[in-house]
């Protein structure tokens, strides 16, 4: 579980954060959605530490990265998992070591322990065995995704930060990317945070749902909750298109 309190974070005097309050709860997929500039990135990177927030508190499971010294601040990264927009893999590296890469940057394991856990990963994330000495230019993009999924969990994390997990692949495969993500974060009971723009994934996979609207808070609440929000701006992002908007009147319309 991770808690906001209070945060603010300003660049020369403009606010992007104002006073964000909010819980990230263990076990759930928990999304940061809002339009371009509503702060999303920047209070992902005050989540990690890469940013310093003006004021307020973040706190890991009780503990408060606000306050952590260096030693102890990679200590913590330690336990998060980073799944980034592009997939970010090496280039000069087959499948199956950059999932060991994390575990022999990081890790305590031997060589042996590296390759049965590298392995679990894949196998986890459904990449066939005849893939892992492949390169990532000679796999698909979905595969690429399941590919730094598994080098995400590799170290077993207790936090995991999706940004944009499903930019720039088609609707199906943004769909077994969600489901994958949504069973790992129950399956292994990890705090998930994703930082979203997909509409699919916000209704498909949304435990938790902050929305951001020019660096304020407006509205949290669960992917169901959502259909019946009492926010204009909220409804603007999520059912700005025709489609979204006849399944909020037919949902509405059927309670």
């Amino acid at each position: 579980m991770i808690e906001v309190k209070n945060i603010v974070k300003s660049f020369d005097g403009n606010v992007v954060l104002n006073n964000i309050n909010t819980t990230f709860k263990t076990g759930e997929t928990n999304m940061i959605i809002g339009q371009s500039g509503s702060g999303k990135t920047v209070l992902m990177k005050c989540l990690i530490g890469l940013y310093e927030p003006d004021s307020g508190s973040i706190a890991y499971d009780g503990r408060e990265i606000t306050d952590m010294r260096t030693k102890k601040l990679m200590q913590l990264r330690r336990e998060m998992g980073m799944l980034f927009q592009g997939a970010a893999l090496f280039d000069s590296q087959t499948v199956l070591e950059n999932v060991m890469y994390p575990l022999e940057m990081f890790s305590q394991m031997n060589k042996s322990e590296i390759q049965d856990r590298a392995r679990f990963c894949l196998q986890r994330v459904d990449i066939p065995e005849r893939a892992y000495t492949l390169m990532p230019s000679e796999i698909s993009g979905g595969m690429q995704k399941r590919v730094a999924i598994a080098r995400a969990i590799s170290m077993n994390p207790k936090y995991l930060f999706c940004d944009e997990p499903n930019s720039g692949l088609d609707p199906k495969t943004s769909l077994i990317i969600d489901q994958l993500i949504y069973e790992i974060t129950k399956e292994f009971q990890i705090t998930t945070i994703i930082n979203s723009h997909d509409m699919n994934q916000i209704m498909e996979i949304g435990d938790h749902i902050v929305f951001l609207y020019q660096g304020q808070l407006l509205w949290q609440g669960t992917n169901e909750d959502i259909f019946h929000a009492d926010c204009e701006e909220l409804d603007n992002l999520v059912f700005a298109s025709k489609l979204y908007k006849r399944v909020k009147k037919a949902v509405n319309h059927a309670e």
